[in-house]
């Protein structure tokens, strides 16, 4: 076992690595390799717990483990969001020794041994007084039951470790997916009748960060919505209103920094400006700000571009705004997202590509599309960069505004196009969470400052709208969606919908709510939807006009659970795989 010599406290209000604490982490941040098969002895050290201060510091490494692997967004490139480049997930060759899969297991059971070995040390061993203690024993409770819950998520049915893990005693098989959510209900009901566990936490106090029974409702309520028992879903999701979560006022401004200790967040990964410490969602989305590359891992798809509304709850349709759009080749589509006054040269590149420039209007062509963008749900202008709409970017160490035009053109007469590291291709980009101007006071341009956000009352609202609609209450449910489409500045959705009709809303609304948050993909294998919504013939990686560059391919109805890693089947060979993954 490696002996990473670190040592965990609260800095800043944040959770954050910062100094050393020889032997004691090496318990609990061992190495990646969970299941490693080299025999070792006993994993717990007594020598872990002995103190008030290492006991502090042994919790936050439960905390820490958050960071491992937890990039939420990148599980919405598989639905909202599209990387630049295909991963094996969409183009059909993953297979059981994916490095995906491995890796996600890896970290997720890295946590759980983690938080086992705290309520081992906590419950065992620490001198710290009972008030503080119960409290802390809630807390990781609630970690280990979010680790299960993620396994479950994705793998339905792991083994269930509550002891500390003897590395040489690996061998437990899956349980099913059934005890695997009893568990995680227990773990969160524990926390949630623990009297020493606040409510939540006020933005002013210094523990803003740590779990609260609010965060436990959220979570057991989540839980419940998987195993379709709606009416305990609905009582833990009225707890968290009446614990005082509310919608903050404005969408746009919810992401950003100053703004993620508002009453909506609900539980949040906790970031700071520091080198290892910080969070990449602004280097991933292509923040265009002091650091030059604009290097973007992930885009948006065009399909969720469309599937914002306008304004007064129709739908959004392209024949409304160029007739015959919809019937057009993809590749044809681009005619109408060329900038105003090509020049010579670009019109005969454009000629040579195939596009029928009798379609161009050479000085209204950016008028004509920026019109299908115009009256629609502010959301999106707020979650994605639009075709000629602007953003605050940086020249240098001045502020500068950029359009986003196509085909780009080098800065000229003091015009900026908006620059990506993929100039030869024209994507939407995200907007949201991405850093603007010059100085965003940030030292690393993977070390942003912002908070990953887990679960907030909006994701609550909705899953509440959900439940009430499977309980033949469409009534009641519209008004929970409506809470959101108000804040968002829509027209409501019409009371008498149809409970068909009215799910397949909601979950549309959950797809533009939570755009860019790591939530839909968990959505649509829950739904069983992510075939039809990302997997239909034709999609791909698209440019904004549809085109596709990169082709999806679905591998299977296998895919709407991940298979058991093929080397931690090697490492435990009692482990069973998930059925279409044995190759």
């Amino acid at each position: 076992m490696k002996n990473k010599n670190i040592k965990y406290t609260f800095w800043n209000k944040k959770l954050m690595l910062v100094a050393s604490l020889a032997t004691a982490i090496s318990v609990s941040s061992c190495d990646k390799d969970l299941l490693d098969t080299v025999p070792k002895t006993q994993v717990l050290t007594n020598n872990m717990w002995l103190t008030d201060n290492l006991t502090d510091q042994g919790v936050t490494g439960v905390y820490q483990n958050l960071r491992n692997g937890q990039m939420l967004y990148e599980y919405d490139t598989y639905v909202t969001l599209q990387g630049r480049d295909n991963s094996v997930l969409m183009n059909g060759t993953a297979t059981a020794s994916s490095g995906i899969f491995s890796s996600e297991w890896q970290n997720l059971y890295e946590g759980i041994h983690r938080a086992n070995d705290a309520v081992y040390g906590l419950t065992n061993i620490s001198p710290t007084e009972e008030v503080k203690k119960s409290r802390l024993l809630a807390e990781v409770k609630f970690l280990r039951a979010f680790y299960y819950y993620r396994l479950n998520q994705l793998y339905q049915g792991v083994p269930i470790y509550t002891e500390p893990i003897e590395w040489n005693k690996v061998d437990k098989p899956r349980n099913t997916e059934d005890e695997v959510w009893n568990l995680i209900v227990q773990d969160l009901t524990d926390c949630i009748n623990e009297t020493n566990l606040p409510n939540r936490y006020e933005a002013t106090n210094s523990n803003f960060g740590r779990i609260s029974k609010s965060a436990a409702y959220a979570l057991r309520g989540k839980v419940y919505m998987y195993r379709k028992e709606w009416q305990k879903a609905i009582d833990d999701f009225q707890k968290v209103k009446d614990l005082g979560h509310t919608l903050f006022g404005n969408y746009e401004n919810l992401f950003k920094g100053e703004n993620e200790k508002s009453p909506e967040i609900i539980f949040s990964i906790q970031n700071i400006a520091l080198p290892g410490y910080g969070s990449n969602y602004q280097f991933r989305f292509g923040s265009r700000s002091a650091f030059g590359s604009n290097w973007n891992t992930f885009l948006v798809h065009p399909d969720a571009v469309d599937r914002y509304q306008k304004k007064d709850g129709s739908p959004f349709n392209w024949n409304d705004y160029i007739p015959g759009y919809n019937a057009m080749d993809p590749i044809k589509r681009e005619v109408f997202f060329l900038r105003n006054n090509l020049t010579a040269t670009e019109i005969a590149n454009m000629t040579k590509k195939g596009l029928d420039m009798s379609l161009y209007l050479p000085t209204s062509n950016e008028q004509r599309v920026m019109a299908a963008y115009v009256d629609r749900d502010p959301r999106l202008s707020s979650n994605v960069i639009l075709p000629y709409s602007t953003f605050v970017g940086a020249n240098g160490a001045t502020d500068q505004v950029f359009t986003s035009r196509w085909p780009y053109r080098q800065e000229f007469g003091g015009v900026f196009d908006l620059r990506t590291d993929i100039v030869p291709n024209f994507y939407y980009y995200p907007r949201k969470f991405v850093y603007t101007g010059a100085n965003p006071g940030i030292p690393n341009r993977e070390a942003g400052a912002y908070d990953y956000i887990v679960i907030r009352y909006a994701d609550i609202l909705l899953l509440w709208a959900e439940a009430l609609n499977e309980l033949h209450k469409p009534g009641e449910a519209v008004i929970k969606a409506n809470e959101v489409r108000t804040r968002a500045s829509v027209q409501p959705i019409r009371l008498g919908i149809g409970e068909d009709d009215l799910r397949k809303e909601i979950r549309d609304e959950r797809r533009r709510e939570l755009m860019c948050e790591g939530v839909i993909y968990f959505d649509e294998l829950r739904w069983k939807t992510l075939k039809a919504t990302s997997f239909y013939a034709g999609n791909g990686i698209k440019e904004v006009w549809g085109r596709v560059n990169s082709p999806y391919t679905w591998g299977g109805d296998h895919l709407f659970t991940w298979p058991v890693p093929q080397l931690e089947r090697e490492r435990n060979t009692n482990l069973t795989q998930n059925p279409g993954w044995d190759n």
